[in-house]
């Protein structure tokens, strides 16, 4: 293999893959247009390394710089993270959704075409399979799409099914997240807090650092054991490394597969906020909030594909997730 592109590669997810790229001897090169990063992220993951990825500050929809970052590189596989990805935003703003997120893959297909490169790893969701009963499965029939943002992502499924289907020689694999959480044992990337995020991690971050009064728990009495929702959480750093094996599938194998990437089990919210509380020795101010509308009581994935297929299986559990995210945080806030 000689250059893997990570498109947004300084985000959250793109960073931690980075890395896990890098350790394992792969050449990195980064196009992201900083609107939810910073280019610090570059430095810290070279400190990590001892290896510097390439980097580009571009808007991977604008067809002709994403042509340079080609022309002046010989990419082989793509994995692509670049989208907007706010739930509630979508709602909001949905022609700003479906104008970067299908735009942006479809701009990176076409230059691959051009170029001759094949290999295409998409960051999916589990939010397509929407209402769908868990545990959800890579065959689950996908659900009622509640939002712009989730809808954007079936749609860039679709697309890849159909290249696929018209380019036998490439290789898409399509990796449904959950809900990943944690960040890398350097406590020098993470999912920074300060950025604004509806997700618990960040919240529970920002509340242990004092810079929130309170953490809000979004309903109660959902039909669960404790009442809270259920999600998979899944620790970062097993996330970056179900991406490597996806690249080394694709590098074998042609057509087009989906595989869920989570710990196969659930955790409610106030199991989180315990295992955060214990392993970190803190004591959080917590307020108990109604359900928001939208949410569902469980999510959580079936993984059995990913081990057999994949040869990946999810390492860690949630206190080192809340262990690691709170090193992470008190670097941030330090």
């Amino acid at each position: 293999m000689s250059q893997v592109l990570l498109t947004g590669g300084t985000g959250y997810i793109g960073s931690h893959t980075a890395v896990e790229l890098l350790k394992q001897g792969l050449d990195v090169v980064i196009a992201d247009d900083l609107s939810n990063s910073s280019a610090s992220v570059i430095d810290r993951v070279e400190m990590i390394c001892g290896k510097r990825p390439a980097f580009y500050e571009i808007d991977i929809t604008d067809k002709k710089e994403l042509k340079r970052v080609f022309d002046e590189n010989d990419i082989s596989a793509v994995i692509h993270f670049a989208a907007k990805k706010a739930v509630g935003e979508s709602v909001r703003l949905p022609l700003k959704y479906y104008r970067n997120n299908i735009d942006g893959i479809l701009t990176v297909l076409e230059v691959m075409k051009e170029h001759g490169c094949r290999r295409f790893v998409f960051s999916s969701s589990a939010t397509v399979y929407g209402d769908s009963p868990v545990p959800f499965t890579e065959g689950t029939p996908l659900g009622k799409l509640a939002n712009p943002y989730g809808r954007t992502k079936y749609m860039c499924e679709e697309i890849l099914r159909d290249e696929a289907a018209a380019e036998p020689e490439c290789s898409f694999v399509i990796l449904r997240y959950f809900n990943p959480i944690g960040a890398d044992a350097s406590a020098l990337i993470g999912e920074d807090p300060r950025r604004g995020s509806a997700n618990i991690m960040p919240n529970l971050v920002l509340t242990a650092a004092g810079i929130k009064e309170k953490l809000s728990v979004f309903g109660t009495d959902y039909p669960t054991p404790d009442g809270s929702a259920v999600r998979d959480y899944i620790h970062i750093s097993d996330l970056a490394e179900g991406h490597l094996a996806a690249l080394r599938y694709a590098e074998e194998n042609r057509g087009c597969e989906v595989f869920n990437l989570g710990t196969g089990r659930g955790s409610s919210v106030l199991e989180l906020i315990e295992s955060f509380e214990r392993v970190n020795d803190l004591k959080l101010n917590v307020e108990y909030a109604p359900r928001r509308e939208g949410d569902v009581p469980e999510m959580y994935a079936a993984t059995d594909k990913a081990e057999r297929v994949l040869g990946w299986k999810a390492k860690r559990g949630i206190d080192d997730m809340c262990r690691s995210s709170w090193l992470w945080g008190r670097e941030v806030f330090k």
